[in-house]
């Protein structure tokens, strides 16, 4: 059976291409989530926000929070930690929710001005368009989506989540 799972998930495409370097400072702070293939623990978010701080051993202070079902909704925080893959331009990170396990974290995209970036990962199962502003505009948006696409996502599966005071753009059909 786990053979027969394995082998439903596999698709013939090629790596993620990083950005060529992150600098990794410029890169702390936080991220609004506007749009992802959400994992489970994202079910239903409403003002989710991704922050990292820099650690003094060089890993990543992560902290994810976000209301379920609803603007005043329960409150959800998760605390992961970023480890930067050495010789990968400061683009590769494993996230670590649970010791010992880690998870692919890839910095497919990063605007040249550092205000949008798209989180990837090889498999294709998850995928995140974030940006420093809660808003962002439809153009924009739409581009970043046609990125994700390319990229081999199934961009029907991606979710819009809503900001507070913020209209959301609207999912293109490309």
């Amino acid at each position: 059976m786990i053979t027969i799972l394995g082998l439903t998930g596999c698709k013939n495409l090629p790596p993620i291409q990083t950005v060529a370097h992150v600098d990794v400072d410029r890169f702390m702070g936080d991220w609004y989530v506007i749009a992802a293939i959400p994992t489970f623990m994202e079910r239903d978010p409403y003002n989710p926000v991704e922050h990292y701080d820099r650690n003094a051993d060089g890993s990543i202070a992560t902290t994810f929070t976000f209301n379920q079902g609803a603007f005043d909704g329960k409150l959800k925080v998760y605390h992961p930690t970023g480890f930067v893959v050495a010789d990968s331009g400061n683009a590769e990170w494993q996230m670590q929710f649970l010791w010992p396990f880690k998870s692919e974290y890839l910095i497919a995209y990063l605007s040249d001005d550092g205000q949008h970036t798209i989180i990837a990962r090889n498999k294709r199962d998850y995928v995140w368009l974030m940006s420093r502003q809660p808003a962002m505009d439809q153009a924009s948006f739409e581009q970043l989506v046609a990125k994700i696409k390319a990229m081999g996502y199934d961009i029907s599966k991606l979710e819009i989540f809503p900001h507070l005071n913020v209209t959301p753009p609207v999912k293109p059909s490309l």
